[in-house]
């Protein structure tokens, strides 16, 4: 059985990850750690030999900059990169840049819960005339008003990561392109249900933790088969 390999990677740890913040479309920094973390995850592809045909990543530069630690350890810097806002990070509404221990303190861990996990359940939304909103940022200027979100589930989030997966990386792994997606938790989240048919409920479970290699393997048919971390 002839295997095509996708490689997924959730960006390292982000200023407003070590703060414990819902951090969203808000452009934040990585860490030391983050930085760390991205450069450990290059050593664990670099040991498996693997190599990369085309990468993409979101517009948050904690993707891009985990993307370049990656590629520079790997010697592959000259790589094209494509950026995307259709792979950032779900919008968290009106939680954005509040920590989530006091969130829960105000609205009770289950329902926390739900907005962080469930497949769909919106966050309360942001007002548009809030300083926060994605529309008031210069690279979401080319985008449609509509387009915009002002608090999105994992449900909302998927309706913009599959059909971007569907016509601008899918093609290219059919071709037998070797593949690199540096993303964000919820967005790989999407991505990874859709891949493995994983139900609504399963999806609850399961946390992406940053910067680990995530790999999907594809059988001859292109058809997803299995996944799993790279340790």
């Amino acid at each position: 059985m002839i295997i095509k390999k996708l490689v997924l990677i959730r960006h390292g740890q982000s200023k407003w990850n070590e703060l414990n913040k819902f951090t969203g479309w808000h452009d934040v920094e990585l860490t030391k750690n983050g930085k760390n973390e991205a450069k450990s995850a290059a050593l664990l592809l670099k040991k498996e030999k693997f190599f990369f045909d085309y990468s993409y990543t979101s517009v948050l530069k904690r993707a891009i900059h985990t993307l370049q630690y990656i590629l520079d350890e790997l010697d592959q810097s000259w790589l094209t990169v494509e950026k995307n806002w259709r792979l950032n990070e779900r919008h968290y509404g009106a939680l954005e840049g509040l920590n989530k221990n006091e969130v829960i303190e105000k609205y009770g861990e289950k329902k926390v819960l739900l907005w962080r996990r469930s497949f769909n359940i919106t966050p309360p939304k942001i007002n548009v005339h809030d300083k926060r909103f994605p529309g008031f940022d210069r690279r979401y200027s080319h985008l449609n008003i509509n387009e915009i979100p002002l608090g999105e589930s994992l449900e909302i989030t998927a309706k913009r990561v599959i059909p971007y997966w569907e016509k601008n990386i899918y093609p290219k792994l059919k071709k037998n392109k070797k593949i690199l997606i540096v993303a964000h938790g919820n967005s790989l989240r999407a991505l990874i249900q859709y891949l493995n048919k994983i139900n609504n409920q399963e999806i609850l479970e399961i946390n992406i933790p940053t910067a680990t290699p995530i790999i999907v393997d594809f059988n001859e048919n292109f058809i997803p088969i299995k996944w799993y971390y790279l340790k």
